[in-house]
């Protein structure tokens, strides 16, 4: 496939002002992560004028329609510009995501003790300012093939969501202190792609599952009475297998990769989980490969 129509998905610049009082290192370093996003996007940017290619650069957050018509995408920012991209997305265009801020490791040696000077992890960035131009001509010239990545699709009261989950859904109450209620009693439950498994999920106690899985794992957070259904709170969905639920309390809200994008559910919905949304096509590390 030859490539000759690209998009640029930017992250936005940085609009948080700390306090006057801010210690002076976390000012500095507050303004050093400002510049360094800045002047990835232009370095790209410098790049992609140098390859017989129309391309063509937008906020991420000015999307607002599915994404058609070209070729390529190229998200400039972390694994958050690029999550956010993926629920514009079918499974035909590939995406290629560049960490435009990297976390460094001699600031996290020398200031970690003091504040946090994590920047950008970017695991499913396959390109830095360091080689994109390399990663790019390989993609330009097809050397490199983007990698099929599972997503998850949901379906309420059998009409299918619009958007699918790139890393991970959560179905609880929109209060975190309310009780959620399915056929089992618990403060929510999660459910993770293999691509989402090193997240949230990591986090929450399950584990990390190869990058090329089509598996769903899914657990049940907090269940109010374990002993009697433990073997039910931790598991894997097959990639042949649909999980089904009904919620049971007046109000609930489907969580899609974070919290900025949700569906609102209701008492008597039944909601199906399943990883049978169209792939995502992108261009992974090798690291993780």
């Amino acid at each position: 496939m030859v490539m000759k129509r690209l998009l640029l998905l930017l992250k936005p610049f940085g609009v948080y002002v700390p306090p006057s009082h801010s210690h002076p290192q976390i000012l500095q370093f507050l303004d050093s992560r400002h510049k360094v996003h800045h002047d990835a996007i232009n370095f790209c940017q410098a790049i992609l004028q140098k390859k017989s290619v129309e391309w063509k650069a937008v906020m991420r957050n000015d999307l607002s329609q599915p994404i058609n018509d070209v070729d390529l995408v190229v998200t400039i920012g972390g694994d958050g510009t690029l999550l956010q991209t993926s629920h514009f997305m079918d499974n035909k265009i590939p995406v290629l995501g560049v960490n435009s801020d990297p976390t460094r490791f001699d600031e996290v040696e020398q200031f970690s003790s003091e504040f946090d000077v994590t920047r950008s992890t970017g695991q499913l960035c396959s390109a830095t300012v360091e080689n994109f131009e390399q990663v790019l001509d390989g993609i330009l010239e097809g050397q490199f093939v983007p990698s099929k990545l599972t997503r998850i699709m949901i379906s309420v009261n059998a009409l299918h969501l619009s958007t699918y989950a790139l890393n991970d859904i959560l179905v609880a109450h929109p209060c975190p202190a309310s009780l959620s209620r399915f056929s089992f009693r618990s403060s929510g439950l999660r459910i993770s792609t293999a691509a989402g498994s090193t997240a949230a999920m990591l986090s929450a106690g399950g584990f990390p599952m190869p990058i090329l899985s089509q598996d769903l794992q899914y657990m049940v957070r907090e269940p109010i009475s374990p002993g009697a259904v433990s073997d039910f709170m931790h598991g894997l969905i097959k990639h042949d297998q649909t999980i089904d639920t009904t919620w049971s309390s007046k109000k609930g809200v489907i969580y899609i990769d974070g919290s900025h994008v949700n569906y609102a559910i209701q008492d008597g919905d039944i909601i199906e989980i399943s990883s049978r949304a169209p792939s995502l096509k992108v261009f992974l590390p090798h690291k993780l490969l």
